[in-house]
């Protein structure tokens, strides 16, 4: 069964069909007037097919995208083309960021750093984007909480379907070690009028907002803030997502 999102990639934007992207882009541009930055350079952290990536150039930033999905990727830069917009595209694990230079500030949406599920990849995550960032540049990142794992995922089924695919998707949350795991069936419509079957499994972990902030100070960041979702509204314990503010220390 394979990881990450390499079947799931064509599919991907109209699975993702109702997620905010513009309201999450107007959501940083807010953070970096409220702490006072305006960054040439951004970084994309997990940018996926890239359509917040393209928002953020459209916004006037420099932006840089790292995934580690080839697949996504491509998408991505496809996308950026047709728009015609200056986006790198690197193909690069985000424990592990080697950039030619730094940038401004950094941004990670979309609970991607739920998929660090390793023992001390928040800290090589978190210490990776320190090394590229400029001392004084905004991190700003979500977080599925916990809260979510065990009453939103739990051990629930979905079926996601449209005229050309079918994705049976199927959770298992173990509240004792914080991971949930994530089986997927996809059917898909090939050209030809059959259908093909293919099965993808994905991770996550539920991290607290102490484990984070620990991991965070370690790494030598500042922490402005956790909000709720995508608003300068204050966390509160049933959030089903929460965003970290945080500034490299100088």
């Amino acid at each position: 069964m394979e990881q990450g999102y390499s079947v799931l990639a064509s599919f991907y934007d109209r699975l993702m069909s109702d997620v905010p992207y513009q309201e999450i882009a107007d959501f940083y541009r807010a953070v970096f007037s409220r702490f006072c930055v305006t960054p040439r350079s951004v970084l994309d952290l997990g940018c996926g097919t890239g359509t917040l990536t393209s928002l953020l150039s459209s916004a006037g930033y420099d932006m840089i995208g790292i995934d580690r999905s080839q697949e996504m990727l491509a998408l991505a830069d496809a996308r950026a083309k047709e728009e015609g917009q200056d986006i790198l595209f690197v193909c690069q694990d985000m424990r592990a960021i080697d950039l030619y230079g730094t940038v401004d500030a950094a941004v990670c949406s979309l609970d991607c750093v739920n998929y660090l599920t390793d023992r001390g990849d928040l800290e090589r995550c978190f210490s990776s984007v320190g090394q590229f960032l400029n001392p004084g540049g905004l991190f700003l990142f979500d977080v599925n909480t916990p809260w979510k794992f065990e009453h939103v995922f739990g051990d629930r089924s979905y079926i996601l379907e449209e005229d050309d695919y079918l994705v049976a998707w199927q959770n298992d949350y173990k509240k004792s070690t914080g991971m949930c795991y994530f089986d997927l069936t996809i059917f898909a419509k090939t050209p030809a009028g059959l259908w093909s079957r293919s099965e993808e499994s994905q991770r996550q972990r539920a991290y607290s907002d102490r484990r984070i902030q620990k991991a965070l100070l370690v790494c030598g960041f500042e922490l402005l803030g956790i909000v709720s979702g995508f608003s300068f509204e204050e966390a509160t314990p049933t959030d089903e997502r929460h965003t970290f503010l945080c500034r490299k220390i100088q």
